[in-house]
């Protein structure tokens, strides 16, 4: 009798040797069309179906910055092909050779033979050892000025953060980090000393909270980050007992689950503000959730997207019990709004030399890139400095000391600069005022210069109850509603 493991059911399950012989029989198919569209470069990809395919497509161009604007999916028994609509962040279609280049070899080689996708489900705060860094992997309850402590622990532990990605939602927050050894510059190796780095941020992060701390084990495998950061706060629980909506802000994702039982599908709908990796962030939930897709329609349009799954569990069944249909929605809708797509922006501003205190040399070529208000995560910081141990301990700090909270950051290192991006807010939940700014702007030893004025939010569209209906009207119709579907 199959069991699943690893994310396969009895559907999935077969053998390497002879999935691979498959793959070397039937090599991906990838075709770059930018003739038949004005707007978009289309790209078609076909090859053997297997679970979680779909995703490594998606992911490959979200990894090389691609906006996806439309998409059809479909499978036939065991053969995959989908078509997307593409351009760069700017709405164009990808003219560059290189870039062309890199999306066919991308994909090619992430469909190859030699590369077989298998979801991972780990459930830990991981410690793990690469070549040239050790891999950090936190969950647990967020709390103001918690990215500090965790920097602060890590600076005592003679622990230098190379990048680092951290989100928070609904009370939870889950972390991926690279360090290295302060004196060695490569990762940790002795057993001891990352114990003690287990046992220091496990407590941290376990707070008062016994039954929902962090741990910490080993593992060999990398996975990708933001795919990682939505598998901890699935497993974590973040979807669960989502916090109300705040007064004025903007319409949450409007999700439903149906049965077409004429076909044993579970019909996925998805209606909410379009949004960058809005696609990725979906697709991630759904695999995760062990769910195959076997047919999609994929529309953005005029700031809306629109998104329709055809799916069926691993184990071949569509959602047969309302409770399992309303996990997915959940799902779906914390996966939706880990991320916020609604900007109010700042005119671009820059931080200039002004004056510098003695102790804050690690922050001697600060500046503020762009600066945005994003109305549940707060204000958006992009820094830029020259990189050193201790680094982002003393940035946090500084957010610390001003009673600001991270709500979501990414770090990285690009050579001897660290090019970090912040989104804060009051302690509260409030949003920052200027004086906040201008405090941290003085703790860091330089100066602020904002041209113009924020921006007011765009008044709300009062929307007839029936706007999607109507709306749907001028969208590529749904495929169950055609009878495409067979």
């Amino acid at each position: 009798m199959s069991t699943m493991d690893e994310g396969y059911g009895p559907t999935w399950d077969s053998d390497d040797e002879y999935d691979n012989f498959i793959r070397k029989m039937n090599p991906p198919r990838i075709v770059i069309d930018n003739e038949s569209s004005a707007e978009a470069t289309i790209v078609r990809v076909d090859s053997a179906n297997e679970y979680g395919i779909l995703l490594e497509v998606i992911q490959v161009m979200i990894d090389l910055n691609l906006v996806i604007g439309k998409a059809y999916i479909t499978s036939d028994g065991g053969w995959f092909m989908d078509v997307f609509n593409v351009t760069d962040k700017e709405g164009k279609k990808i003219k560059d050779e290189a870039t062309l280049t890199q999306i066919e070899d991308y994909i090619r080689k992430s469909l190859g033979a030699d590369s077989r996708y298998i979801p991972s489900r780990r459930r830990s705060v991981d410690v793990a050892a690469a070549a040239d860094h050790n891999i950090i992997e936190l969950t647990g309850t967020d709390r103001p000025g918690l990215l500090s402590e965790v920097s602060a622990v890590l600076t005592s532990l003679k622990c230098n953060v190379v990048s680092a990605e951290i989100w928070t939602h609904n009370t939870r927050a889950a972390a991926v980090m690279r360090v290295t050894d302060e004196d060695t510059g490569l990762a940790v190796t002795d057993a001891e000393r990352l114990e003690r780095i287990r046992e220091k941020l496990s407590y941290l992060f376990r707070g008062g909270n016994l039954s929902r701390g962090a741990t910490v084990s080993s593992r060999t495998a990398t996975t990708h980050t933001e795919r990682r950061l939505h598998q901890m706060m699935l497993d974590d629980g973040d979807y669960e007992q989502l916090q109300r909506q705040a007064p004025g802000q903007s319409q949450r994702p409007n999700v439903t689950v149906r049965n077409w039982n004429d076909k044993d599908y579970s019909v996925v709908t998805i209606r909410c503000k379009d949004r960058s990796k809005l696609l990725f962030d979906t697709v991630c939930t759904l695999t995760d959730l062990q769910y195959v897709v076997f047919h999609a329609n994929i529309d953005a349009k005029d700031n809306q997207a629109y998104q329709e799954f055809y799916v069926r569990h691993v184990n071949g069944s569509p959602m047969n019990t309302e409770t399992e249909r309303l996990r997915v929605i959940q799902c779906l809708e914390a996966a939706i709004e880990r991320r916020v797509s609604e900007v109010i922006t700042i005119p671009r501003a820059h931080l200039k030399p002004h004056h510098r205190r003695k102790n804050s040399k690690n922050c001697s070529s600060f500046k503020l890139k762009t600066m945005s208000f994003w109305p549940s995560q707060g204000v958006k910081l992009e820094l830029c400095t020259n990189d050193k141990v201790g680094l982002l301990s003393e940035v946090t700090r500084i957010f610390r000391e001003n009673s600001l909270t991270v709500t979501r950051a990414e770090v990285t290192t690009r050579g001897r600069m660290a090019v970090n991006t912040f989104y804060v807010r009051g302690s509260a939940g409030e949003a920052v005022d200027q004086k906040a700014i201008d405090s941290i702007r003085e703790a860091i030893g330089h100066s602020l210069q904002v041209k113009g004025q924020a921006e007011p939010p765009e008044p709300q569209k009062k929307e007839s109850p029936t706007w999607f209906l109507f709306a749907n009207l001028f969208r590529p119709r749904s495929l169950y509603s055609f009878g495409f579907m067979r």
